[in-house]
């Protein structure tokens, strides 16, 4: 039966969800770390919450400060970003987005994506400009490792002139 004189309305059922990026279109800044507030802010979830991700999420990890404040990292923003995709848009599991973030883990293992060194003609770099300037980083790096020796050279010294004089000396509680 047609209802005569009634617009006609149509009623279309998304079942598959556009699954925007980690980021879902967010720039996330420049920064070498984010506070948790910062973090749970780009990500439009509590604190609690990305607490909680912490202790689901083995990869999600950030370091914590000398206070005990976490800090995350770039990397670990945007795992978060990912989990929350995962969780909240695509309607996984805490276990399913794990095991969702396991196997791309893995998968990365096995095939890593590392770009294959071009050829120095393709680079349009000679050899010996090639060996060149291998040669100079590798002079920096002798030089800095001569730095860090003298360092801990100069430290362990100090540390087994320090131990002989306590040894020598008379000590707080010798009469």
């Amino acid at each position: 039966m047609k209802w005569e004189g009634f617009p006609t309305l149509q009623v279309h059922m998304a079942f598959h969800l556009e699954k925007p990026s980690p980021s879902n279109g967010l720039e996330i800044p420049d920064k070498l770390y984010f506070r948790i507030g910062e973090v749970a802010g780009l990500c439009q979830v509590p604190a609690y919450v990305l607490r909680f991700w912490e202790s689901e999420f083995p990869q999600l990890k950030p370091n914590k400060s000398g206070t005990g404040q976490r800090l995350y990292r770039r990397r670990d923003v945007e795992l978060a970003l990912r989990v929350k995709q995962l969780v909240h848009v695509e309607g996984y599991t805490i276990a399913g987005a794990r095991s969702v973030l396991n196997e791309g883990t893995r998968r990365r293992a096995q095939h890593p994506e590392l770009p294959l060194p071009a050829p120095a003609t393709a680079l349009g770099r000679s050899q010996q400009d090639i060996a060149v300037g291998l040669n100079r980083v590798r002079l920096e790096l002798r030089e800095i490792l001569g730095i860090l020796s003298e360092e801990s050279s100069t430290a362990a010294s100090a540390r087994r002139r320090a131990s002989t004089e306590t040894a020598k000396g008379p000590t707080l509680f010798e009469t």
